[in-house]
């Protein structure tokens, strides 16, 4: 058996994920039929049982969502060649995506049915550099604060073995989401 934070467990669980989000409606937008009157939590746990599309960005840059709870969001990614930048390390902008994919997600899971938001600020912090021999990398994002117009939230972007590679913070802005037409 291998250990909870083990490349193997880690792998599994992405592999369990993907299986459920590729027999949904895979990537792409939510009808408005679809996410009406449902929290930004349900629609969340709505899109890992493959109810719903989840966001193409995830499937174009190989990064998954794994879990979410109230004010926590959780992705891993798999730093592939493609992500590469001149000088042989994962592109900080990949990182940065799969960082503010946590970051918003989880200020996702604290939205009311009607309530939306959108990143505002986001700040990364490189620490150490990536390349594809670290198989995969997971951001999990918590939320700080959640007001009726501003949410902060902070992400860690770590390997199976614990280290650290990157740290973010955001600031979204909250707003009513408008009537669909």
């Amino acid at each position: 058996m291998s250990e909870p934070h083990s490349i193997d467990a880690w792998i599994a669980q992405e592999a369990e994920v993907v299986q459920r989000l590729d027999a949904g409606p895979g990537p792409g937008l939510a009808r408005p039929e679809q996410i009406a009157g449902k929290t930004g939590l349900e629609m969340m746990q709505a899109m890992l049982k493959g109810e719903i599309p989840y966001a193409a960005i995830a499937k174009t840059l190989d990064f998954t969502l794994l879990s979410v709870s109230r004010g926590v969001a959780v992705f891993q990614g798999t730093p592939l060649p493609q992500h590469l930048n001149p000088l042989g390390t994962i592109h900080g902008g990949w990182i940065a995506t799969v960082l503010d994919s946590a970051l918003g997600c989880s200020v996702h899971t604290m939205m009311p049915a009607g309530r939306a938001y959108t990143t505002a600020e986001l700040s990364v912090n490189y620490v150490k550099g990536i390349t594809p021999k670290v198989q995969r990398v997971r951001a999990e994002g918590k939320v700080i604060h959640c007001g009726r117009q501003l949410a902060t939230a902070e992400a860690r972007l770590v390997g199976p073995d614990g280290t650290l590679y990157a740290h973010a913070t955001t600031t979204c802005l909250v707003f009513e989401m408008p009537a669909p037409r």
